[in-house]
């Protein structure tokens, strides 16, 4: 390991453990303070603030499933999912700096949404945004964290695909 190691893993630390926080105050906070189900206008047209939970994965899949095994094998898939990723950071494997910081922020997502399932056997929702009749799946602050983490992993691997270094070569 090199020099900036330490550095390094204290902050993709800081910044997993930003994006955990955040998402579990949030879901707290619409847990605690609307009532399941309930819905409000935010900006009409565009965003709604909802109160959902979905004991499926991503885009509602498995949501129907009534198998006492759904949960458990999801938080099952989700550690393993988390380790694969520190591994990845701790041993420099993660790619350059936004390969870093979008693994990171994968990371802090994944631990969010597993600690729901943990304690919740489902994962709490809540930004519903949507363009005109056109909704997507309601989602979380994991889940954003999510998405834009996996799109700074795509962002490096097309900068590296287009700018291959003399070593690539």
């Amino acid at each position: 390991m090199n020099d900036h190691f330490p550095r390094r893993v204290l902050l993709f630390s800081v910044l997993a453990a930003a994006i955990l926080a955040a998402d579990q105050m949030s879901k707290h906070a619409v847990e605690r303070w609307t009532a399941a189900g309930s819905s409000r206008v935010l900006i009409p047209g565009l965003l709604n603030f909802v109160h959902s939970t979905n004991p499926g994965v991503a885009f509602g899949l498995l949501a129907d499933s009534a198998s006492p095994w759904r949960a458990p094998l999801l938080i099952v898939f989700s550690v393993a999912v988390i380790g694969l990723i520190v591994w990845l950071l701790v041993t420099g494997r993660a790619g350059g700096p936004l390969g870093q910081c979008g693994m990171t922020m994968i990371l802090g997502g994944a631990a969010g949404n597993v600690l729901d399932r943990i304690l919740r056997r489902s994962v709490t929702d809540f930004i519903d945004f949507h363009v005109g009749d056109y909704h997507w799946y309601t989602f979380n602050l994991a889940d954003s964290a999510i998405v834009i983490g996996a799109g700074l992993v795509i962002l490096e691997l097309l900068r590296d695909w287009r700018h291959p270094s003399r070593e690539q070569v």
